[in-house]
């Protein structure tokens, strides 16, 4: 962000009750150079810029937020757009797009049908003590929780209380 785009950031904050001038002289800036700044037509960068983020948020949001810049890179090439994969990254960081990789599910325990009839149950399906330190019991069962609602999840573990 140039020192020009930071003044016009906080001139249009209505907590800002700082003059242009003053803001101008802290960053060394000429006022003149700074409303010069602001009148300037869109130079062809920028617009071309402008366009390019367009068609990376549709992609991004096409892809419900997955696609990462290479993706989206692919998928302008895909469109005859000529652009680096640099420039993708950056305007998407601009954008403040950031993806989210889905990774994908693995089973990390699995049934042990011969194993779990040769363990005998010692307490009997009990698990009910008259005092503390008597019966140890504990379960690791991997119960896969990030795909449930955070709703869903309270409502379940108040149902276990």
């Amino acid at each position: 962000m140039s020192k020009y785009e930071y003044i016009d950031s906080l001139r249009n904050d209505p907590a800002n009750t700082n003059p242009v001038t003053s803001m101008c002289r802290w960053l060394q800036v000429s006022t003149s150079g700074f409303y010069h700044w602001r009148s300037r037509p869109q130079s062809a960068t920028g617009a071309r810029r402008e366009q390019l983020a367009k068609r990376i948020v549709f992609f991004f949001e096409e892809s419900e937020g997955v696609y990462g810049y290479r993706r989206i890179h692919a998928d302008l090439r895909a469109e005859a757009i000529e652009c680096s994969p640099e420039l993708v990254r950056q305007i998407m960081k601009d954008e403040g797009l950031v993806p989210c990789q889905v990774r994908p599910y693995k089973v990390t325990t699995t049934p042990d049908l011969h194993g779990a009839e040769e363990v005998p149950d010692l307490v009997e399906r009990d698990f009910t003590a008259d005092r503390p330190g008597i019966k140890f019991v504990g379960d690791i069962t991997y119960i896969r929780t990030s795909w449930i609602p955070a709703i869903v999840a309270t409502r379940d573990l108040q149902d276990f209380q």
